[in-house]
């Protein structure tokens, strides 16, 4: 063994002691894991430090201070307009009683199965200066022109972040309610005994227990908003995601693209970092240990018909309107539909999808359990930084992998034709293989969260006494572990599927030369004007998003089902 070689050894054994990780098939395998899905990262920083054309003076002067200020202000909007709507539903819905009440704790999910660029093609239909609601202005006040009546315009920022507020308020409403509903009955009685009333007792002492779970559900309405390119794409809003497209595309510069992702990438960045310092040095806990049915107040004459009409109007309009609509276009256009290449797209969407899920869940499963055995800084870092994939916009991943994808392809084709005289082309680049990268490295934190949750659940007695009858590490978590996690494994899968059939900016990055899938033919007809030829496919979108909603209000209402004694 020579000398370079035991230096290296050592060097390896140096890091691994380093971040306290013992070298074995476990570690390894989380090891590679983290490194493939940093690869779109760091390709994206490594392109925009060392670009291939100088294209920052050109953004600068044009473009750039643009993108920052349309972005921050989007972000603004949408995370105010969904702190207000998620945390005031949560809170009515978990602390009065009102009519239809049972309804609202599970209806005000329904918008989260509406992708936020379906409803603004929806919305756009309905308001615009030709659509229905206009012109029955028009008709009944007998207006010419425009200019004879002011009607607020949907195609602007305060559209987009209307219509991205209608269907990401979820995100908020599910984690603050989860806080309320766990809060300490006695702080609340308590609060009551020192004369709070009700709204003195939500912002004195509610509202600051639930405040990190807030805090975390603002922060992914706002990864989401930075993500979303459908809807600012529709309403010609310049966001960084669009300006990605456009450069990418229209201006052919990759490394220009992969410049305005690195900077998206701070905007994450800031996000993350902001919530884990806002919770820092704070202890939000429960006083006691009995955990009883929340107080609740009882509203009555005008004020509980005030309640079920606040309650109703963001359902409706995240829900119901759209998919109102979008059944009654796919009833008579359905025909037409057909005609198209429909079913054809279907199937690719269910294919990548479940691929994805399937892929997933496997490494997910591998993380989790590697978690389990190495309960180490190393291995959760590792782990951590795995599933980073879906704090990062679809649009910065899917510049990142083509780009990585597009170097491995020219290495193969140049040693191939260096030793073969084989011209290979792209093999990785441009193919499904590509898509299902994208989608498995955006969306294993899914996967990952939820089979950890549910490992969690399974004593650890149950790993030594597999040992101590001779099954070795991979035998306990195939015959004792997965069997108990059938249900986790279902509900990672299912999750990871549906957010894979809705994915729009990656795919559209990524996807093989006329390869569709649901959300880019709805993308394609919509952007057309075609809304009504693209109604079916895009209530079948919405149809799969109901599978989540289904999940979360069961896993609500069995989690918070009254206990016996001091629940009672």
């Amino acid at each position: 063994m020579t000398a370079q070689t035991l230096t290296n050894d050592k060097n390896s054994l140096s890091w691994l002691a380093l971040i306290g990780a013992r070298l074995d098939g476990w570690t390894v395998s989380v090891l590679v894991v983290a490194c493939i899905a940093a690869v779109p990262i760091i390709t994206v920083i490594g392109l925009a430090i060392a670009p291939t054309e100088d294209i920052w003076r050109h953004l600068l002067d044009t473009v750039l201070s643009r993108y920052i200020r349309t972005t921050l202000v989007l972000m603004i909007g949408v995370g105010f307009g969904t702190f207000v709507i998620g945390t005031g539903t949560a809170w009515i819905v978990t602390m009065c009683n009102f009519p239809a009440k049972r309804i609202f704790q599970w209806a005000l999910l329904l918008p989260m199965a509406v992708p936020a660029y379906v409803i603004a093609y929806v919305y756009t239909d309905l308001l615009e200066y030709s659509g229905p609601l206009q012109n029955s202005l028009r008709d009944a006040f007998a207006w010419q022109t425009k200019g004879e009546y002011w009607f607020p315009e949907i195609r602007s920022i305060g559209g987009a972040a209307t219509m991205m507020t209608m269907v990401l308020y979820p995100y908020v409403y599910l984690l603050a309610r989860s806080a309320f509903l766990e809060q300490s009955v006695c702080v609340l009685e308590a609060s009551r005994t020192l004369g709070h009333g009700p709204w003195r007792g939500f912002f004195k002492v509610a509202l600051p227990m639930a405040r990190p779970a807030i805090a975390v559900g603002v922060s992914l309405v706002m990864m989401e908003t930075l993500n979303d390119f459908g809807t600012v794409d529709f309403f010609a809003v310049a966001t960084f995601t669009a300006g990605i497209f456009d450069v990418w595309l229209n201006m052919n510069s990759p490394s220009g693209a992969a410049q305005l992702a690195s900077i998206l990438l701070l905007f994450v960045g800031v996000l993350v970092t902001l919530e884990r310092v806002g919770r820092r040095g704070r202890k939000f806990h429960n006083t006691s240990t009995r955990l009883r049915k929340l107080p609740g107040y009882q509203l009555n004459g005008l004020v509980k018909w005030v309640a079920f009409t606040a309650m109703s109007i963001p359902v409706i309009t995240g829900f119901v309107v759209p998919a109102w609509v979008l059944g009654r276009y796919a009833v008579d256009y359905y025909a037409n539909t057909l005609e198209t290449s429909f079913w054809e797209n279907v199937g690719n969407s269910l294919m990548l999808s479940a691929l994805a899920g399937v892929i997933a869940v496997s490494i997910g499963i591998v993380l989790a359990y590697g978690l389990r055995l190495g309960q180490n800084r190393g291995i959760r870092f590792l782990t951590r930084f795995a599933a980073l994939g879906y704090a990062v916009p679809g649009a910065v991943l899917g510049i990142g992998i083509i780009v990585a994808l597009g170097w491995i392809d020219n290495a193969i084709d140049g040693v191939m034709k260096n030793n073969f005289g084989i011209a290979t082309g792209l093999i990785l680049s441009g193919t499904i293989a590509a898509v299902t990268f994208g989608y498995v490295t955006r969306f294993l934190s899914l996967s990952f969260g939820t089979l950890d949750a549910g490992l969690a659940k399974i004593t650890t007695n149950m790993d030594g006494a597999a040992r101590t009858l001779g099954l070795s590490r991979f035998s306990t978590l195939k015959r004792v572990h997965v069997p108990l996690m059938r249900g986790s494994i279902l509900t990672a899968g299912l999750l990871v599927f549906v957010d894979c059939m809705k994915e729009l900016p990656m795919t559209m990055i990524l996807r093989p030369f006329n390869f569709e899938t649901l959300a880019t033919f709805v993308h394609q007809y919509a952007s057309d004007e075609m809304l009504p030829e693209a109604s079916l496919a895009a209530l079948s979108i919405v149809g799969a998003g109901i599978i989540p909603v289904i999940l979360l209000s069961r896993t609500m209402i069995m989690k918070n089902k009254p206990t016996s004694g001091d629940g009672k």
